[in-house]
């Protein structure tokens, strides 16, 4: 037993979970924590604003699998961090958040700078404490940690009124804890797989659909071997892009609204559809009635509450994905005795090549993805802003690795991919780490350039610049009318912009300007911005419109 107050039992919590690095930003009831902090080994980032921490926070998640942490005070600083969390939530990313809050005694008064923190994050955390002693503290800690991580990731809130955190007490921290009603995710029943194994070996045109629960447990191994026993094609949704390397003959590419032509094209012929670790959401699935409704449906997911929820399966298997792919490996090479039927891989490469799709003349999106990613390694990271940016990088980036490709998927929050970039190249500080914005989103959060220059923390932004909201412009030219309704924002001199908070900045007008600035900025050693100005009226093909079918793309 130690006697400590409640901010050093945290600060010694958190170094027992192993944290290295929390990003936040202070404030008055939140005071005592970082005045902890000050004789710790952990490094503190920070932000600008308290949004911008959660992504960072998230980035760090997704590109290292460990926990991020971010903090804020009370009140405003804990409502600005909703919406970091809420993105961490939509996303199944470990994210535990730390905020200040009033002292006990004033809680429920209204009292300065107070907040019903509690309340609010109650939908969108996994589960959130509010800590009443501060002999709580060390256990509450390895609840949240472990909760966050466990099974379904996701994020933790525990607030800490300021009077428990100067409160001293007698604290033990605990190896292990108990929650109850919270329990680690049972093993996949062997039995289903066994009749998974049968439908698949059994299947014509079979097709697997990767979601984001394939890079949560690092199943990106266990999948390559089933989808090349079974020569089956590999489509993604947005979460699970680069589970299979893109570059690879069974990948097909992204499913869904902005989904690629091939992967579109495929699953919806396919006669059995293994999906792994994804919820079917909207945008994946466009008319959820229609998708694939004439498929044997096999969905395996860590989350019994996604099984049956957004699509009636033939068969549901709950269990982690790496585990479950093993096994059914193991069971489907017990029953394919010969080779596989060569039809439907010449089928994948007949609509791959009739697809292919080298993109327009000029500076255009995919044209500069293109180029993009020759000029980067394998393994770099790429981050994207939300809208038109997002949905090019989507078709034209080629992602080489489970964790190489961060984006907003359920959320779609605008002004994500800077900062996360930011927590991505704190945990992995040997790779570059590119962020893909759009002019609008980038302006949402670009006040992190602050946080990326004063920490020493490079990154490379490049702005697909259009002058406009892109992707709302590109609805209203579809669907209404033409009209433009609040879409040209007449964006400032982002070179100019960048080189005020001290970091580099350079607008390329060509391809070669382009290439240029890329090598530059990869060479830097400051965080550099690329504004390259494109077509405002270039818009993001093919395209489900709302409410059809993945069968009704247009501009394929």
């Amino acid at each position: 037993m130690l006697e400590l107050s409640g901010s050093r039992a945290l600060v010694e919590a958190l170094e027992r979970e192993g944290v290295s690095v929390i990003f936040g930003l202070p404030g008055g009831a939140i005071m005592p924590v970082y005045d902890a902090l000050l004789d710790s080994g952990i490094r503190h980032i920070l932000a600008r604003h308290e949004q911008s921490a959660a992504h960072m926070a998230d980035g760090y998640a997704r590109a290292s699998g460990r926990a991020g942490v971010c903090m804020a005070t009370s009140g405003p600083g804990s409502t600005n961090l909703v919406t970091g969390i809420a993105n961490a939530y939509m996303d199944s990313s470990p994210v535990v958040a730390f905020t200040g809050q009033v002292p006990r005694a004033m809680i429920g008064r209204d009292a300065f700078q107070e907040a019903d923190i509690i309340g609010i994050t109650a939908p969108i955390t996994k589960y959130n404490y509010q800590v009443r002693s501060a002999s709580e503290i060390p256990s509450i800690v390895k609840k949240a940690f472990l909760i966050a991580t466990s099974g379904r990731p996701g994020p933790v809130l525990v607030d800490l009124p300021k009077d428990v955190q100067t409160e001293v007490a007698q604290m033990e921290f605990p190896d292990t804890v108990e929650v109850r009603g919270f329990s680690p995710p049972s093993d996949p029943d062997p039995e289903l797989l066994k009749r998974a194994a049968e439908l698949l070996a059994g299947a014509d045109a079979p097709f697997i659909l990767a979601g984001g629960g394939v890079r949560i447990s690092n199943a990106h191994l266990e999948l390559l071997r089933l989808a090349e026993l079974l020569m089956a094609p590999v489509g993604t949704t947005l979460m699970g892009k680069g589970c299979i390397r893109e570059d690879h003959p069974l990948s097909v590419g992204v499913i869904g609204m902005h989904g690629s032509p091939l992967a579109n094209t495929l699953i919806v012929k396919a006669d059995v559809l293994l999906a792994v670790g994804t919820r079917f959401a909207d945008r994946t699935t466009c008319d959820v009635k229609e998708f694939c409704k004439e498929a044997e449906i096999i969905h395996i997911d860590i989350d019994p509450a996604e099984i049956g929820k957004n699509k009636r399966v033939r068969l549901g298997i709950v269990g982690d994905a790496r585990k479950a792919l093993a096994r059914l490996t193991e069971e489907l090479a017990k029953r394919l005795k010969g080779e596989r039927p060569a039809h439907w891989y010449e089928r994948i490469k007949q609509v791959k090549a009739k697809l292919q799709n080298e993109g327009n003349d000029g500076l255009s999106a995919p044209r500069l993805l293109k180029r993009l990613r020759k000029l980067l390694p394998d393994d770099a990271i790429v981050t994207t802003e939300v809208g038109q940016n997002q949905m090019w990088a989507s078709l034209h980036f080629k992602a080489y690795g489970p964790r190489n490709f961060i984006t907003s998927g359920g959320l779609g929050t605008m002004g994500f991919g800077f900062p996360a970039a930011i927590g991505a190249k704190v945990a992995r500080p040997e790779v570059p780490v590119v962020d893909i914005a759009g002019d609008g989103s980038f302006q949402m959060t670009m006040n992190s350039l602050a946080t990326s220059v004063s920490e020493r923390i490079p990154v490379v932004v490049v702005i697909l610049n259009n002058r406009m909201l892109g992707m709302v412009a590109q609805w209203q030219r579809l669907f209404f009318r033409g009209r433009y309704s609040a879409v040209e924002i007449n964006p400032p001199d982002f070179a100019k912009i960048a080189e005020a908070y001290g970091a580099q900045g350079i607008r390329a007008e060509s391809m070669e300007e382009f290439e240029r600035a890329v090598k530059a900025a990869l060479a830097s050693d400051v965080t550099t911005v690329i504004d390259v100005p494109i077509n405002p009226e270039e818009d993001v093909f093919p395209m489900v419109p709302p409410g059809c079918k993945l069968e009704d793309m247009i501009g394929v």
